[in-house]
């Protein structure tokens, strides 16, 4: 078995160094997406069925928020605006600044299972 050695703290300064953000951040999505075609080691592009068949698969003891939107079909504001969440809470989720808490994990399960019955009653309780 071939194991890499690990990047000193040196090493990794120096890579992180040598990357041209300025034209990273400038790169546009059709820039990106063209990268990954002609990758040959990028992965299919899974994305062409339904969101519905989108299959979330959660960390151990957590809970993938960016999963369960993206199978609901949801902008970051539209999720949160229809669950009721602040969009900079569910941003700090989807980024890993943050993670939900031991009580909101299990209403993001209920609403990947249920999520109209949670829509009608965070509408409801919000009239």
């Amino acid at each position: 078995m071939n194991k890499t050695t690990p990047l000193t703290d040196a090493e990794h300064a120096a890579a992180m160094a040598a990357i041209d953000w300025e034209a990273i951040d400038a790169m546009m999505d059709e820039d990106i997406a063209r990268q990954i075609a002609e990758n040959p080691d990028a992965p299919p592009d899974l994305s062409d069925g339904p969101p519905s068949t989108v299959r979330v698969i959660h960390p151990l003891g957590g809970v993938n928020v960016r999963g369960i939107r993206a199978k609901l079909d949801l902008t970051q504001a539209e999720f949160a605006a229809r669950f009721g969440f602040a969009i900079v809470t569910l941003c700090d989720w989807e980024q890993g600044r943050s993670t939900p808490d031991a009580l909101t994990r299990p209403l993001l399960f209920v609403i990947e299972e249920a999520p109209e019955l949670v829509a009608r009653t965070v509408a409801r309780r919000a009239a």
